[in-house]
């Protein structure tokens, strides 16, 4: 098990990253998808009651990966935030604080469709906000895994998670890459966001993390739900 692990996509090395991102060392970008930041308060704006601070929390771990792996573009793919009620006040201010931060940081979001129904970020946030497919060297990034023709996609919003072998309660269920010669999906990177049980076929390549590491598996191993 390790913290990252290299694989190699449209004939360049990207990083996986145990913490639920990509990064690509040649052009120094970070990729991660499905944020889905203020879902939490849109679930308090209804009456549930969940935990506070997921936002803030999510912030610390990508605060992380930035210090730890030089980066000049930061690209959301898709859901950045999760509703319209998302743009709480103590949402948008635990995201101002970090743009503040990282003020010298490229960040662009490819809209998917939370964000359609949410609306933009505020335009204070200073991000580049652009429609999928957006083409980025050999890659066209998407919110929605459709193969794109001449390109290897890298996109989310399957939430994949893999289910490990086991009886009862022995069963577990962990994010995961999904990567085919085609489409590279990567796992939801907030933490409450839920997840989708996906099905293991020839010609895919999983890897599974816990957060902390992450390790390749062989389908014909484990079982999809």
């Amino acid at each position: 098990m390790k913290r990252e692990l290299t694989l190699k996509i449209a004939g360049q090395e990207v990083l996986l990253l145990a913490d639920k991102a990509l990064y690509w060392p040649q052009r120094k970008v970070m990729f991660i998808a499905d944020a889905h930041f203020g879902k939490a308060a849109a679930y308090r704006a209804l009456g549930q009651q969940v935990p506070r601070g997921t936002t803030r929390d999510n912030l610390l771990r990508l605060d992380a990966l930035l210090a730890h792996y030089p980066t000049r573009r930061l690209i959301f793919l898709g859901d950045l935030l999760h509703a319209p009620k998302s743009h709480a006040p103590d949402t948008l201010a635990a995201l101002h604080e970090w743009r503040r931060s990282h003020a010298t940081l490229l960040c662009t979001l490819i809209r998917g469709n939370h964000d359609r129904r949410a609306g933009d970020p505020p335009s204070t946030l200073e991000f580049g906000i652009v429609n999928e497919p957006w083409p980025l060297g050999p890659f066209a990034l998407r919110h929605t895994p459709v193969v794109q023709v001449g390109h290897h996609v890298i996109a989310g919003h399957l939430h994949p998670v893999f289910q490990l072998c086991g009886k009862g309660r022995q069963s577990l269920r962990l994010p995961c890459f999904e990567s085919t010669d085609d489409i590279t999906v990567l796992p939801s990177f907030g933490d409450f966001t839920g997840g989708k049980t996906i099905e293991a076929c020839p010609g895919k390549r999983f890897f599974v993390t816990d957060g902390s590491y992450l390790w390749p598996v062989m389908s014909g191993k484990s079982r999809a739900g």
